[in-house]
């Protein structure tokens, strides 16, 4: 087992490596130079945007609370759709008119006058909450390769963030990319293969998945959890609340920015939302016969570390139930989303740094490739700063993914689609929707989420979204140019 995930370390370092040869430019390590096809862009997306949180944090949801999880499921689904069908050809569109770069900038040039404040807002943003989604994707790697090699979680850590920072540095955006798309191969893999071989276990030690499920607790096969009332409705909003975060998250956006022209957006939309739905039912029915499989005797003693954390149901079943090469074929595909959503995330921000906070206090114009050496210091020392949090932090990956991403589809999110589809979406506008996001989702998540059992991602998009619009009708744009 340890054999084939050295193996899967050296083919990722490869890949990196080689397309990372030849001559850099900055355009290049930020935004790829539009070298990419839309097939390679909406599987590089889907891999960016289901990381250690689908494969270890949904999975194991979904094996603590059952069927309800099904509503998060349908949430990301339909966020994921939306952004593809929706709002992928107008990202397209607007970087290319505005010769964008990031998100950040994207919203700041749309106004012109406010680049510099709208920038620099914005990127600080993005980076906060980014240093927490790629804590939890360091910390999610030390759970995996501690419990499939007995690794010290610490050095899990250290492994996985080094080889991301390392191969982030070496080739920014195309190295990102061209992993993406062999490690989406291998997450898509694990999700599809591992529930069917579920199956035929249960089957060879006569289980009865559905019955097994049901002795275990009357409410796993509840939608609802059991819940009645305002509980059942608060728990469906919220699950369908992580819809709202997908309009805002820049590591998915840039994708689309990215896309060299309209036939690229089409096939590329289609390719994500095939790939959504295969990922999302594999990660429901591994909780799900988690639940049947520890009720049936089948993981023996290793249920009393599940007792402790669940979102190790996953590597538990597959080195439990499988022959060890196998096993480290999927447990790469668990690897592999973690460090694709680390690897994107650390560009993405390395790039908002130089792009949107440094060119914005430099005097005069740096060289291409003072720029390219700038984005790469920074990439490294987002990285050491996530590594830091990953040790510190003591939420679930769920719970550090779920904070991180409110935060920044609540700042973005309702920025974003204003400035696509409302004409009269103003400066101040943006200012209300990136502020109170953001003071919205530390707010509601420290003060309120505990005692209304709303979810911040709703809550916060929501007060966001409603601010954006008040402000742009209480202070307008003055001319009509500037408001297009």
């Amino acid at each position: 087992m340890i054999t084939v995930f050295i193996a899967y370390l050296a083919v990722t370092m490869g890949i990196a490596w080689w397309y990372s040869r030849g001559g850099k430019t900055h355009e290049g390590f930020v935004l790829g130079g539009k070298k990419f096809s839309g097939t390679a862009l909406a599987l590089s997306e889907r891999a960016t945007g289901e990381s250690a949180w689908l494969l270890l944090g949904l999975t194991g949801y979904a094996y603590s609370d059952g069927l309800s999880a099904i509503w998060v499921a349908m949430g990301c689904v339909i966020g994921i759709i939306f952004i593809w069908f929706v709002m992928a050809g107008r990202l397209r569109v607007e970087a290319e008119r505005t010769g964008s770069m990031t998100i950040s900038s994207l919203i700041a040039k749309k106004i012109p006058g406010s680049e510099r404040s709208i920038g620099m807002l914005s990127a600080m943003i993005m980076v906060f909450f980014f240093v927490f989604y790629i804590a939890a994707q360091f910390s999610g790697s030390g759970k995996v390769l501690n419990k499939t090699f007995g690794l010290d979680p610490f050095w899990g850590i250290i492994i996985s963030s080094v080889v991301v920072t390392v191969y982030c540095v070496m080739g920014g955006f195309i190295a990102v990319v061209v992993t993406d798309v062999f490690q989406s191969i291998l997450m898509i893999f694990t999700l599809v293969v591992f529930p069917v071989i579920a199956v035929v276990v249960a089957g060879s030690h006569n289980i009865q998945i559905i019955h097994s499920i049901q002795e275990a607790g009357p409410d796993y096969l509840s939608m609802t959890r059991g819940m009645t009332g305002s509980s059942a409705v608060i728990l469906v909003m919220s699950g369908l609340s992580w819809a709202l975060g997908y309009t805002g998250q820049p590591q998915l956006l840039t994708r689309m920015m990215a896309i060299r022209d309209n036939r690229g957006v089409q096939t590329a939309k289609w390719v994500a939302t095939v790939w959504t739905l295969f990922a999302y039912v594999g990660a429901i029915l591994i909780g799900l016969f988690g639940i049947a499989f520890v009720h049936g005797g089948l993981l023996g003693n290793e249920v009393t570390k599940l007792s402790q954390d669940t979102e190790k149901i996953l590597p538990v079943m597959v080195v439990t139930l499988v022959s060890p090469i196998l096993a480290g074929f999927l447990l790469s595909g668990v690897i592999s989303a973690m460090m694709s959503t680390a690897s994107s995330e650390l560009t993405v921000s390395s790039s908002s740094i130089t792009e949107d906070i440094y060119s914005n206090f430099r005097k005069k114009q740096d060289s291409a490739k003072k720029m390219l050496y700038l984005n790469q210091l920074m990439t490294f020392v987002v990285g050491a700063i996530a590594i830091v949090l990953a040790f510190t932090m003591q939420d679930t990956v769920y719970g550090l993914v779920s904070y991180a991403w409110s935060g920044i589809g609540s700042s973005f999110g309702p920025a974003l689609l204003l400035l696509l589809f409302w004409k009269r979406f103003s400066r101040a506008g943006i200012f209300a929707s990136l502020i109170s996001g953001t003071l919205s989702t530390v707010i509601w998540k420290n003060l309120f989420e505990a005692q209304t059992g709303i979810s911040e991602r709703l809550a916060s998009f929501i007060i966001s979204f409603l601010l954006a619009v008040l402000f742009s009708l209480m202070i307008p744009e003055k001319t009509k140019s500037k408001t297009e």
